[in-house]
């Protein structure tokens, strides 16, 4: 039986399982192991050590080599393959992740057609907004079971766990069920979307057994569960501190190890086509925005709903004894390394933050290395001064001479 027959023969059973207070514990246990699958089937396949086994990838090797090298030689020079995943630029990354559709995003070239799977590739384009540079990707349309590898739906979700924002575009003209879908689909890869990190310590130890402690009082996990669902992950010695009132799936996530938190915008496309009540309900949902790309509506507010659920911060530089330079700003993000006066200047060198003696903010008095930059903050750093060989300073504020008459060096006669 393989890992998805398992997987599906575990979910049939927790849908048999009714939910109750006597069940709970087996819930949990089920969880567990179908989270422990999962991260097994997105592993990568273990070949065995046998020298059967070695022979047989060698000979594949050959032949990939072969296909590569030879086949690609004797027909000429025709380029680089085509890849799906790209390099990283500008100051953050968007994905667009959906059901397969047709996309035109503010100029960019990207494929348009009145039909489905017209995106067959990771598809890059740039966005210039506010002084920055935004790296939007059109990816393939997934469908449901992409997390099992159905329609190359591994590499379209391996793609957006690299991004910094996921844009999910749904059509608005069809069911709530599409959103669900997806939901289901990124969460099952380890995605969690507009969530954040539960507030539980979880620490491995060699010897002590299980210690299980909260801060306030739990209504989801007690201790015995706690201790059932780390005895399916073969844990014996732990340290577990609860902060919050958790359940038993942002526990499982703790153990694993390997989710990740992202923020993601529902887009609704097509609100041309459906009446103006509906789109009004659609807008007034949580982390939605609708939009028509056929008509360019509402294309604008997108663009600053990108920019506000990024946190992109613009810092303006200003040397000392001359005016700001607004040209080109330094942009930081709390994603990438922080917003703070010392993210900022290990943005500009990494030995820069030990010679700062004070830094001026505008509008505020002498900040320290923790301060919170905003957007559009002008910033100037005053470093140390460098010391001289015998002196405090390039400025002195002593001199070098004897204190007393007595010990001052006489000077030679003049020679007559």
């Amino acid at each position: 039986m393989g890992i998805i027959e398992k997987i599906k023969e575990i979910e049939a059973e927790m849908a048999r399982t009714q939910k109750n207070k006597a069940t709970e514990y087996h819930l949990g246990q089920l969880k567990a192991k179908i989270a422990k699958l999962r991260t097994q089937l997105l592993e990568p396949q273990k070949y065995a050590t046998s020298f059967i086994s070695s022979c047989f990838v060698i000979c594949q090797w050959f032949l990939v080599w072969k296909i590569i090298v030879i086949d690609s030689s004797s027909k000429g020079s025709s380029g680089a393959g085509e890849g799906f995943e790209v390099t990283k630029f500008g100051h953050g990354r968007v994905a667009l992740i959906g059901f397969p559709r047709f996309f035109l995003f503010c100029g960019i070239l990207i494929e348009a057609a009145s039909y489905e799977f017209t995106t067959l590739t990771c598809i890059p384009g740039i966005i210039h907004y506010n002084d920055t540079k935004i790296q939007l990707l059109d990816l393939p349309g997934i469908i449901e079971g992409a997390s099992e590898g159905k329609g190359r739906g591994r590499q379209v979700i391996a793609v957006a766990k690299s991004a910094d924002l996921v844009l999910m575009v749904l059509d608005a003209s069809k069911s709530e069920g599409h959103r669900q879908i997806l939901t289901r689909e990124l969460e099952a890869v380890g995605l969690r979307l507009n969530k954040r990190p539960p507030q539980i310590y979880f620490k491995k130890k060699k010897t002590g057994g299980i210690s299980f402690n909260s801060t306030l009082p739990l209504n989801h996990v007690d201790e015995k569960l706690c201790y059932q669902i780390l005895h399916e992950y073969k844990i014996h010695n732990a340290e577990v501190l609860f902060r919050e009132d958790a359940t038993v799936d942002d526990l499982i996530d703790v153990i694993e190890g390997n989710r990740k938190y992202m923020k993601c915008v529902y887009v609704y496309n097509k609100i041309d086509v459906i009446g103006i009540d509906d789109v009004d309900r659609l807008a007034r949902q949580p982390n939605s925005i609708v939009i028509s790309c056929n008509l360019k509506l509402n294309l604008d507010r997108l663009l600053a709903r990108m920019w506000e659920e990024m946190g992109l911060v613009r810092i303006y530089t200003k040397p000392q004894g001359q005016q700001p330079d607004f040209s080109d700003p330094v942009v930081l993000s709390s994603g990438r390394g922080g917003c703070n006066v010392e993210d900022f200047c290990n943005h500009i060198h990494r030995s820069l933050v030990k010679d700062v003696k004070y830094v001026l903010v505008f509008l505020w008095p002498y900040c320290g290395l923790s301060h919170t930059l905003q957007d559009e903050d002008v910033v100037q750093i005053v470093k140390k001064k460098e010391k001289e060989d015998g002196g405090r300073g390039r400025f002195k504020s002593h001199s070098n001479t004897p204190a007393r008459i007595s010990d001052r060096e006489k000077k030679a006669p003049l020679k007559t």
